[in-house]
């Protein structure tokens, strides 16, 4: 039996991975979060402990024991990170699936590139710092770089290698979740990788208008070509 840990459980992709991972009779499943009247009602049954992401202590007395560690983190994801692979380094725990952002290494080619640049600037920044942290540690980490979120009840995605230019435009949470236990599945699968999520068939200069409302109504005022923040 595999000992998971989902730390930021109450997370909308997190709740679907949750659902799908507790029907599995092969894992013992721990929810590790904030905030747990945010969990569903078929959930709240599942081992819970509340604690945070960025308190060495929390972490530790959580990670203590997992032999894998799934995270779905938004806020101080640079912290979060700092502290969750110090926590695995000292107890052990070697194998970390971690959630970040499409965009951070300008993977991006295109208008669609360009565009998501302004439209998501800071916020991706913060994404990039927390992984070089992932990705400087000795971990067996996966970092998952999904498009643009939706909230559409299906399965149905492609991926790409940290060194293939970014597919698509969008990609439902549902999906998301579904590669995440793909990999807790198969925990051999893209270690020390960082691999896109995207829905086949959705390339374009943006997302859909209504994906764009449903993530905020993004939409930069100028075309302006603007300078890659990242080497």
């Amino acid at each position: 039996m595999k000992n998971v840990l989902v730390i930021g459980a109450s997370s909308q992709i997190a709740q679907w991975a949750d659902k799908a991972l507790a029907k599995n009779p092969d894992i013992n499943l721990t929810l590790f979060l904030r905030h747990p009247n945010k969990l569903s009602a078929d959930l709240q049954q599942e081992r819970q402990i509340v604690g945070d992401a960025t308190d060495l202590d929390d972490v530790r007395n959580v990670v203590k024991g997992m032999d894998i560690v799934y995270a779905s983190l938004a806020g101080e994801v640079k912290k979060a990170a700092e502290t969750i692979v110090k926590a695995m380094d000292l107890e052990g725990v070697k194998r970390l699936i971690w959630t970040s952002s499409l965009g951070i290494y300008n993977e991006i080619p295109g208008e669609f590139g360009r565009w998501n640049q302004q439209a998501l600037g800071g916020y991706y920044h913060r994404y990039r710092l927390a992984a070089d942290v992932v990705e400087g540690s000795d971990l067996d980490y996966t970092i998952i770089r999904p498009a643009w979120l939706t909230n559409l009840d299906e399965v149905d995605y492609e991926t790409t290698t940290r060194d293939e230019p970014f597919k698509g435009t969008e990609v439902s949470r549902r999906s998301v979740a579904a590669f995440v236990a793909s990999l807790i599945k198969d925990p051999t699968k893209a270690v020390r990788d960082s691999i896109a999520v995207d829905k086949p068939g959705t390339d374009g200069d943006r997302p859909r208008p209504e994906v764009m409302s449903a993530n905020g109504g993004y939409e930069p005022a100028t075309k302006e070509d603007i300078k890659l923040r990242f080497p």
